[in-house]
């Protein structure tokens, strides 16, 4: 822990001088945060590093279709990657045209672990109606055991195994797919044959030396047969590939690579790799064996060696030492022109096929450069190659997945993909300074100390070093093998939910002292508890618990007694069914695979600060909403069952039983749920949504008072035994979405329609500085007050990722981002019309463009001052000319004519793809920006052609810009970032502070209470990982470490 003192002149005031000192080498963990602004930004920080969540390494990677360079996009609107780990879990990836967003996770669990992945797509159908049907991917997995796993994409969760009387398995690879044709009369045939199957079979390798065969026709996953039976001397298959859809390569143990047929079962040729280094062990391990597309072999081997083998004579052509140590895996280009190697030393090596020097000489292999992209073994690596993206992507123990460009190498940057999860395993009970976080099987509470300046402020000061600023209070080791999907703590502190893939449990918690809180287990119903859930949260105000299962199933249950310290809370029997609004995914492509119902779930939830209002978003972008019709009326008991049809409370398969639902719903004391009335009109969302939270308000934590002498206006009858109000909610409803493109959108849900403060602020004019951030947002904080002395809202909203922290003042419009200097020159003219002004920017933009590639080709200066974004392969951003240091130049000077005549540069790279899709985002940006004016209603004097009193508004504006604060501020000081969840008060009462504040100069003035929250940070430095590879002129940095040991 490190502490930093924050240089306050009220604080030193109150604080005696000698114990500054003291305080100086505290181990407390409290940051203050400003801007740069008049009125001071403050939030009270607590850098939290003592959280266990041990990051897992990488052991499979695997994308999710074949690279192929007859697609100009950046790949199939269903491609994925795959990344196992070796703690069981698979996360999948959406490289989402270079956005890089996790999906979702598929969780593990004990002594389980992902050793191999692959895909399948079924072929294409036809329906009865002779529609097209996209053929299914599928997801297959090997790990220490003899069987082969498919998982359920929609679910998450495994839908078959496969296993038989052979040994461990060590390798998986499928079968290539056969591409398949439209004819002209619209029937599906096979490229290859038009009657021989077109599933792919699975071919295993096994510790025995046995390869085995596995069919996926049929939906299905079986038994086909075996290649080879073991022999007297077992040598392990350590790699497995497929040059054709027949010969199957292997390579093993004993410094052999195998070639079978499968259609006979036969070896057809046995290559060796000679005897082992002198001085080393005698065997030669084959750890990676590929493929090319004109059937040419590669190995990489336990000596560090790439070999390549001749395609029809398996000879060896060439062979490259290239590693000091083993190397683990291969990748191979689509174009038959680049192979890359991962190693143990953590090398990453690049591969080219050049010609020969001399006329007919063969082309031969050469290592073009090699980079330590990874900072530990590498152990896994991919590639995927389309017209518009080409990268590689490549894991080990170091846990984080990293995007190399394969084209554009040396001329783009990597990317690091981060290695903690997407979905923050923490959370907290403000009111009780607990914060909780969970990692396996295991939950941890702690109690976090007040902050240093609250203890100045409130003259309570005493010495840190003598009280701990964190305790662990509690922790809780759920029982069985399932790791932990999702947990939430009520926001005082009373209750807590665990929940794994097949149960829930709940916990009671109760203070036994300053230093411990005991816990005690509370029972549910069955039919929730048997069910699991991937996420499980409470509402705002601790009544209801809500739980998605599995299968994206949404269901809520009522606590009772909650509130009441002497009470044990209770569960009532009832459980409400949330339906969904039937939507079908439209496809652009059926040749592109179905991803099944995987896009349909549920990635996020929020509930409204009164908890009357229930949103869910999927993958796909669709939102579903509810809310709790009726007033809380205590009188009335809820039944066992929902008067007239008790099938209403726990079906939810027909649309007969969703109608019943809707007619006779259930009722919980006088309330119940039902679909938003405006559902229909909430328009779809671009992309998934990453964040969802709706507006807070400043008495977020009053509650609407239950009514305890019964609804008065409404009596019992025999025909309506349980009469409730229909009235809908009516506080706040405005939902503030984040997308996996970092667009912002804010929904009024009651209305069905974007609200005034998104219209008036759309994802262009966001700071570019947040605009090229790749990391994308993980979670979110508000902070909201008002202040009477300034007569101003605070609405703040905190957005956190991997490595950065961002402000956005939603009670305040963003400013305006300027894409033309033209523009700032004739601010003060008085324009005909914003849209003509438009006009004549698209204008003068062609001709500077001409210009400028008269000049000089496009290059990353060159589309800065274009405006344009620079476009990259999937990977990180360009290079600029001058930082390149690799490779030869990157422009030659062309002369035409006699020498000293006209000369133009040429630049040898690739130029600027998809440019008519860049000129439609300029436009787009620039209709936008025209729009953003006519409804904040500015220069509305100026499109109507009178200019008068624009001064005296100009004036005004800017005070109000300076007592409001900054629009929006960020940081990426903190990294990486496991979550951040708000500790403590903040913000919630300012007008106690106005007297103190009173006399001060305008920079006090301006300072406020802000919110106080624990940013909980796993620097990899923390994690134990096994000891790495040290080469030749590294003796320093094993000293180093050595040293940190």
């Amino acid at each position: 822990m490190s502490f930093r003192w924050v240089k306050l002149k009220r604080a030193r005031e109150k604080l005696p001088a000698a114990a500054t000192e003291k305080l100086r080498e505290a181990p407390i963990v409290d940051l203050n945060l400003f801007t740069a602004s008049p009125c001071v930004l403050v939030m009270d920080v607590h850098r939290c590093r003592f959280v266990p969540y041990p990051p897992s390494a990488i052991n499979a990677l695997a994308f999710s279709h074949p690279s192929s360079l007859a697609t100009s996009s950046k790949g199939p609107p269903t491609l994925r990657l795959a990344v196992g780990r070796a703690n069981g879990d698979i996360e999948i990836w959406n490289p989402l045209r270079g956005a890089w967003h996790q999906e979702s996770t598929f969780r593990g669990g004990k002594d389980r672990s992902i050793e191999g992945l692959v895909w399948t797509h079924d072929p294409e159908e036809q329906d009865k109606n002779g529609f097209n049907v996209p053929g299914k991917l599928r997801l297959f997995s090997i790990g220490y055991s003899s069987a082969v796993t498919e998982w359920d994409l929609g679910n998450g969760t495994p839908i078959r195994h496969a296993s038989g009387n052979y040994g461990e398995l060590w390798c998986i690879a499928a079968q290539p797919r056969q591409q398949s044709i439209e004819k002209k009369d619209g029937h599906i045939v096979n490229g290859d044959d038009e009657d021989s199957a077109q599933y792919q079979s699975l071919a295993v390798g096994c510790a025995d030396g046995s390869i085995v065969l596995l069919s996926t026709a049929d939906g299905d996953l079986k038994f086909e047969r075996t290649l080879t039976r073991p022999a007297k001397k077992k040598a392990r298959v350590l790699s497995i590939a497929w040059q054709t859809k027949f010969i199957v390569i292997t390579g093993h143990a004993d410094s052999t690579i195998r070639i079978f047929d499968i259609r006979n079962g036969q070896q057809i040729r046995s290559m060796s790799l000679g005897a082992g280094p002198e001085g080393g062990p005698k065997e030669i391990l084959v750890w990676s064996v590929k493929c090319m597309v004109d059937g040419t072999i590669v190995s990489g081997d336990s000596t560090g060696t790439v070999s390549f083998w001749d395609a029809k004579l398996y000879s060896r052509l060439q062979r490259i030492a290239s590693h000091k140590a083993d190397i683990l895996d291969l990748a191979v280009g689509v174009d038959g022109e680049s192979v890359f190697s991962g190693s143990m030393d953590r090398r990453t090596t690049l591969y080219r096929r050049t010609a020969g020097s001399k006329l007919g000489e063969k082309r031969r292999w050469v290592e073009i450069a090699h980079q330590r992209f990874h900072s530990h073994d590498v152990k896994a690596m991919a590639t995927f190659e389309t017209k518009g993206i080409s990268i590689l992507a490549s894991g080990g123990l170091d846990t984080a997945p990293i995007i190399v460009p394969v084209r554009e190498y040396g001329k783009e940057h990597h990317r690091t993909l981060p290695c903690l999860p997407q979905q923050p395993p923490v959370c907290s009970a403000p009111r009780k300074r607990l914060l909780v976080s969970w990692w396996d099987r295991e939950v941890s509470l702690w109690k976090i100390a007040t902050s240093l300046q609250t203890l100045i402020e409130s003259n309570e000061y005493e010495d840190p070093s003598h009280s701990p600023t964190k305790r662990l209070v509690a922790k809780v080791l759920i029982q069985g093998e399932e790791s932990i999907t999702s947990a939430d703590i009520v926001q005082d502190g009373s209750l807590l939910v665990v929940a794994t893939l097949s149960t829930i449990k709940v916990f009671r918690l109760k203070a036994k002292d300053d230093s411990t809180i005991g816990l005690r287990k509370i029972e549910i119903p069955s039919e929730l508890r048997g069910i699991g859930a991937k996420i499980i949260e409470w509402s705002p105000d601790g009544k209801w618990l809500l739980s998605v299962t599995s299968n994206s199933k949404v269901q809520a249950i009522r606590v009772a007694g909650w509130a009441d310290s002497k009470k044990t809370p209770r569960f009532l029997p009832q459980i409400v069914n949330f339906k969904r609004l039937p939507r079908k995914t439209l496809q652009s492509n059926y040749l592109h695979g179905s991803l099944g119902a995987y896009d349909r779930s549920i990635s996020c939830v929020a509930f409204s600060v009164d908890s009357r209002i229930l949103a869910v978003g999927d993958l796909s972008g669709h939102l579903d909403t509810w809310v709790l019709e009726g007033h809380e009326d205590l009188t009335q008991d809820p039944p066992i069952t929902s008067p007239n049809n008790d099938k209403t409370s726990s079906s939810s398969s027909s649309s007969s039983d969703e109608s019943d639902a809707e007619d006779h719903p259930t009722l919980v004391y006088a309330q119940h749920w039902k679909r938003n009335p405006t559902a229909h009109l909430i328009p779809k969302l671009p992309s998934a949504a990453l964040i969802m939270s709706f507006r807070q308000t400043k008495s977020t934590s009053v509650s609407p008072k239950a009514l305890t002498n019964g609804n008065g206006h409404l009596h019992p009858t025999r025909h309506n035994p349980y009469p409730h109000s229909h009235d809908l909610p009516t506080g706040e409803d405005r939902l503030f979405i984040v997308t996996a493109e970092h667009q912002f959108y804010e929904i009024n849900i009651l209305a069905g329609k974007i609200s005034d403060w998104s219209r008036r602020n759309p994802t262009s004019v966001l700071p570019k500085e947040f605009r090229s951030i790749r990391d994308r947002a993980m979670g979110c904080i508000w902070d909201v007050a008002h202040s009477s002395s300034m007569n101003t809202d605070r609405q703040r909203i905190w957005l956190y990722g991997n490595a950065w922290l961002w402000m956005f003042d939603l009670a305040q419009d963003l400013p305006r981002p300027d894409h033309d200097e033209d523009d700032e020159s004739d601010s003060d003219e008085p324009q005909v019309g914003e849209f003509s002004k438009m006009r004549k920017r698209k204008r003068e933009k062609a001709v500077r463009k001409k210009s400028i590639n008269l000049s000089m080709d496009h290059d990353s200066d060159s589309l800065a001052r274009l405006g344009k974004k620079e476009r990259d392969s999937g990977a990180g951003s360009q290079i600029p000319p001058h930082e390149i240091t690799t490779g030869v130049g990157r422009k030659m000077r062309k002369t035409t004519g006699a020498e000293g005549g006209d000369a133009t540069f040429v630049k040898l790279g690739r130029h600027v793809s998809d440019e008519s899709e860049a000129e439609d985002e300029e436009e787009d940006d620039e209709e936008d920006q025209a729009l953003v004016r006519l409804r904040r209603g500015e220069d509305v004097a100026m499109v109507n052609g009178d200019g008068s009193g624009t001064g005296e508004k100009d004036e005004k504006t800017q005070r109000e810009k300076i007592e409001k604060g900054p629009p929006f501020w960020g940081t990426f000081k903190y990294r990486p970032i496991l979550g951040i969840v708000p500790i403590g008060g903040g913000g919630e009462d300012e007008d106690n502070d106005d007297d103190a504040l009173e006399g001060m100069d305008a920079e006090r003035m301006g300072r406020r209470k802000g919110v106080e929250v624990a940013l909980v940070e796993r620097p990899m430095f923390d994690v134990d990982l096994p000891e790495r590879f040290y080469g030749d002129q590294e003796w320093s940095e094993r000293k180093d470490a050595d040293v940190r040991l």
